[in-house]
């Protein structure tokens, strides 16, 4: 960002406030997840919240909770089934082949695995 020289140190305050703000914000160190493997532990900055400005692209309902993984090799998309019900849902990604539909119980959790490069996770659609 390029500041103007006429830009007083004044009128840049409340910015330098805000940073500082955020960067002193800390997200939890790890959420746990129920999984169908049982064995997953999901970093809290990993979720994609039902309430966030990010939602993927996905058609599954808000009470759907949906992450990734990337690793050196493959990305890894999940979906957790959080509503009451349940539900048929397949993972998607843009750039290539989603995920099968598969039928999710309420708390059990789906994912899908795809070579790295340039797939997108668009999240989880009902199928």
């Amino acid at each position: 960002m390029r500041i103007p020289h006429h830009a007083s140190v004044a009128a840049l305050a409340p910015v330098a406030a805000a940073i500082t703000a955020l960067s002193l914000m800390q997200a939890p160190a790890c959420a746990a997840v129920t999984s169908t493997d049982n064995a997953a532990q999901v970093p809290a900055t990993s979720l994609i919240s039902a309430g966030s400005a990010a939602r993927p692209l996905g058609n599954a309902p808000r009470c759907v909770a949906v992450w990734q993984k990337t690793g050196s090799i493959h990305k890894t998309g999940y979906a957790r089934n959080d509503c009451g019900y349940r539900m048929n849902l397949k993972i998607v990604w843009a750039f290539g082949k989603d995920g099968s539909c598969r039928t999710v119980a309420p708390g059990q959790t789906i994912k899908h695995q795809v070579p790295r490069g340039p797939r997108n996770f668009d999240g989880a659609s009902k199928c």
